[in-house]
């Protein structure tokens, strides 16, 4: 799977570290950091986070198949 935020529209709102934080973080300036290609297995956790996303920043493209 890949995932990328689009940081012009992140407004470090945390909705994305909650649903799932194997994936996302904050670093010690409040930036969000994540994994950008995580594993499959964290499909589930990672559509969630993207749906909670009040700004939409977060796209998640499963692995080709």
């Amino acid at each position: 799977m890949q995932i990328t935020v689009d940081m012009n529209l992140c407004e470090s709102h945390g909705q994305c570290v909650f649903a799932a934080p194997e994936i996302f973080s904050f670093d010690g300036d409040d930036y969000l950091v994540y994994e950008a290609a995580p594993s499959d297995a964290l499909l589930d956790k990672a559509e969630k986070a993207a749906t909670v996303c009040p700004v939409r920043a977060i796209t998640v493209l499963p692995a080709a198949s």
